[in-house]
């Protein structure tokens, strides 16, 4: 099949070819191979210091304040400093803290506070990495592959979530916790490596910038994104999916539990399906035609997503839960990835790096929506609480159609 002249898998992997992109994707792939190896590694052993499974999530979430409290921040440095040093040296700052942790697991000192700091450290860490991650791209690509290079980073990513776990469960089972997070360290030393071989274009930031107030700095950035309203509507359905479908995962171990009479596995089998669903997705909208308007694929993607979690709500035959969580994945791969690319085309070089630290507070309210979620599955049923969030995000996409045209033409 054949688009333009163009076969549909060169049309996916076009991004590729450029070098800069390449070695930058590498560096991406190599660095979430280590964080996902490491979530699990951080997990098990929280869980072997402890035996105590709100514990154990209090570590999960600990990168998540640092990520609420500094990404704005992140983002204002990321429109004032070279990205590329900010992200190479986030990257030696996370792979010293591994380490960190490796000596204290080899020696003996390890507890659940130093899982806790190295988490919440590493949080602050991302909350600088991850704006001028994002914003660099487009110094690294043309403005018409923006799109492309966001999808085939989002699908290494997802190809790391589906693996990574798996890696980090084998690596802690054969070598021990703390060769694991040596280990870990060292696949984030070569990504830091990687990253230095990466040639970025673009002007240098002026130094009025770099002598604005940090805080007027962030201040101008949320007004910005405000008054650009195609921006605002983004990340209003942003928050939306933030707070329903990536919250709803934090329910699952219930669903599994109270629906499935199922335990870590099943959970293990239904998360493995989003993210295939999630590479799926994110490959699909790398292949995007440019004349496709990604508006209606952003809608139709969310959309997806609401479905998914409206199945989940009735169904009781795990084979279709997992189909469920394939779509689910799909759809969420497909919006994040749209609606970064998006964001980055609507925002001027100024201030993109502040866009995308506004972008990186979905990251950091996760954990928040899962609250009310919990709260509502717990006075009530866990099928209520699927079908409000399903709802909820369903109404999102009919209202941003109906009302804000300017999405769906884009």
């Amino acid at each position: 099949m054949r688009v333009r002249g163009r076969s549909v898998a060169r049309r996916t992997f076009h991004s590729l070819g450029n070098s800069e992109y390449r070695r930058f994707w590498v560096s991406l792939i190599v660095l979430m191979a280590g964080v996902n190896m490491q979530m699990l590694a951080r997990g098990q052993l929280a869980w072997e210091l402890t035996n105590d499974t709100f514990q154990v999530a209090l570590v999960g979430s600990g990168f998540a304040p640092p990520i609420l409290l500094f990404s704005m921040f992140g983002g204002a440095f990321a429109d004032r400093w070279d990205r590329k040093k900010m992200i190479q040296w986030s990257q030696f700052v996370i792979c010293i803290i591994a380490a960190a942790v490796g000596v204290t697991i080899w020696h003996g000192w390890v507890s659940v506070w130093i899982l806790l700091v190295a988490a919440f450290l590493q949080g602050i860490c991302w909350s600088f990495m991850m704006p001028a991650r994002q914003s660099i791209i487009p110094q690294l690509v043309s403005k018409s592959e923006i799109t492309n290079a966001i999808a085939l980073s989002a699908s290494g990513m997802a190809l790391m979530t589906l693996s990574g776990p798996g890696l980090g469960g084998l690596a802690y089972a054969w070598i021990g916790p703390d060769k694991t997070y040596f280990l870990i360290s060292g696949l984030m030393f070569l990504a830091f490596i990687m990253m230095s071989t990466v040639t970025v274009s673009g002007a240098a930031t002026s130094l009025r910038r770099r002598q604005e107030n940090v805080l007027r700095s962030v201040w101008e950035g949320m007004q910005y994104s405000a008054r650009n309203k195609t921006i605002l509507i983004l990340f209003v359905l942003l928050l939306s999916t933030t707070m329903t479908s990536m919250s709803f995962r934090s329910l699952m171990p219930a669903q599994v539990d109270l629906i499935f009479d199922g335990g870590p596995t099943q959970l293990g089998i239904l998360m493995s399906m989003i993210g295939v669903g999630a590479l799926l997705g994110s490959l699909f909208i790398a292949g995007l035609t440019e004349n496709v308007r990604r508006g209606v694929i952003l809608l139709a993607a969310t959309g997806l997503s609401a479905m998914a979690i409206l199945v989940s709500t009735f169904v009781s035959i795990f084979l279709v839960a997992m189909a469920a969580m394939a779509f689910l994945g799909l759809g969420d791969a497909g919006r994040r990835s749209l609606n970064a690319s998006l964001l980055m085309e609507q925002s001027d070089e100024e201030h993109r790096g502040r866009v995308m630290g506004i972008y990186m507070l979905n990251f950091g309210l996760t954990p928040i929506g899962a609250i009310p979620l919990g709260i509502l599955a717990e006075a009530t049923d866990i099928r209520v609480a699927f079908a409000v969030a399903g709802i909820v995000l369903a109404a999102s996409v009919i209202l941003t159609w109906i009302l804000t045209p300017r999405i769906r033409n884009l």
